[in-house]
């Protein structure tokens, strides 16, 4: 596993915060993917957000603050830049 850091939520106090890498490892033939860290998403969110897309056994539903788009923005940039070097 090969994960580029791209930051956590200016707004916390650092540590046990939201963050977003991108795993770069494509010996999996997969290609790159996200990795976020947030807050759990209370059973109200969850039950909703499932009513379109029921998550699978090993899915869960987080929640990211929208102050970390522009991270999550480069980290997108990035893994498109390393997917279509595939």
């Amino acid at each position: 596993m090969a994960l580029l850091f791209f930051g956590t939520d200016p707004n916390s106090g650092g540590g046990n915060c939201p963050a977003v890498w991108v795993d770069i490892d494509t010996d999996t033939g997969q290609g790159p993917e996200l990795v976020l860290q947030g807050k759990t998403a209370d059973a109200a969110t969850r039950a909703a957000c499932g009513q379109d897309s029921p998550p699978a056994d090993d899915e869960t539903v987080i929640r990211i603050p929208a102050r970390m788009v522009g991270q999550i923005r480069k980290a997108c940039d990035a893994a498109e830049a390393v997917g279509t070097r595939l």
